[in-house]
Formats: C-alpha cells, structure tokens, sequence
C-alpha cells in the first residue's frame, strides 16, 4: 500500500470516528436542559444571520419554519466530516423540534472549522418532508438553493420556487477544501 492510500485509509477513519461523535453531540435524545441551551444558541445565531444579512430578513415573511444549526463541526484531511446539532422554529418563534445534521465529503481537503447554518423552509411540502423523513439527505426530496452574496439582490416570487433557502455564515478556523459534500437531517427525540 503506498503513501496516498495510508493517507486515504487514515482520512476516512479519522472521518468516520468524528462523525460518530458528532452523533453524540445528541445521539438520539436531547435532555430537557440540553433543549434550553441549544433553543437559546439556535435564537442568538438567527438573530446574528438577521443582523448581518438583508437577504435573511428579506425571506423571514415567507418561510413556513426556519432550521437553526448554531454550531456545525468540520474537519478533514482527504476524507472529512461535520455534524452539530440544531433546532426548528415557527414564523412566529416557536420550537417545532430539534435535530442532527451530519456530512462526510471527500476530495482535496485539510483543516477543521466551526460554522452557522440556517435552511429557511418555504414550502408546507418541505416542512412535510423533513417531518416524515427517517433522515433527509441533502440532494434528495425538496430543493435546496445555497444563499450568497452572489445572489441577486431582490428575493422575488420567480426566485422563491425552490422549497429550501441556506445560508451558511460565522465560519471560524481554517479549512482549505475543494471536496464533495453531502449532509443528511436527522430528528432528535426530546424531553417532554
């Protein structure tokens, strides 16, 4: 086995090991305290998006439910992976659930990051998805348009036609990456 297959081999390993920690970032419940914490984060980081991002205020009207991830986990060396927690909120505010978000990528990557990701969900049939998935993978089921400041500067009912708006932002630590990313959503169970 050469140089670049042990280096391959490790990646993928090193990927799969952080991504079996970051589905204990929550596993498959959340504790009632754990839910406050991560309601207050998910709160305190949409609020940042809409301070630093007209094209997030612009939406807000017109969503059915908003998925707040306030802390992604990223980190790679050929083979990588990310996971974090979040929560889903209403128009109006009010939690609807909480939720996992995992991806592993692959390709020419080295370094670690943390970042904000928030999915504006537009559609009832988006939000009907989601709920009625076992897990749903980014790349299959609604469509899902990646928010930048590349976008066109007017949000408008022709643009609206995807049933998913992302906005990715706060990103902090270094990653060079030229990969191939896919993420999957996963519904926590929570404490009553």
């Amino acid at each position: 086995m050469n140089t670049k297959n042990v280096a391959v081999w490790l990646g993928l390993f090193a990927a799969v090991l952080f991504l079996n920690s970051c589905a204990g970032l929550g596993g498959s419940a959340l504790s009632k305290s754990s839910q406050e914490d991560l309601m207050k984060r998910g709160r305190a980081s949409l609020n940042h998006l809409y301070d630093t991002s007209p094209k997030a205020r612009e939406l807000r009207p017109q969503v059915k439910s908003i998925l707040v991830f306030p802390d992604i986990i990223k980190a790679g060396l050929f083979v990588g992976g990310s996971g974090g927690n979040g929560v889903m909120f209403s128009p109006n505010g009010r939690v609807l659930g909480y939720y996992n978000i995992t991806g592993l990528s692959y390709g020419l990557q080295l370094g670690a990051e943390n970042y904000s990701q928030a999915m504006f969900l537009v559609t009832d049939e988006a939000v009907q998805y989601l709920n009625d998935s076992a897990g749903w993978s980014i790349g299959t089921g609604p469509h899902v348009v990646v928010v930048d400041e590349g976008m066109g500067k007017d949000l408008s009912s022709t643009t609206l036609r995807p049933d998913v708006f992302s906005f990715v932002y706060g990103q902090k630590g270094l990653m060079g990456a030229l990969a191939i990313q896919g993420q999957k959503i996963t519904k926590l169970e929570h404490a009553k």
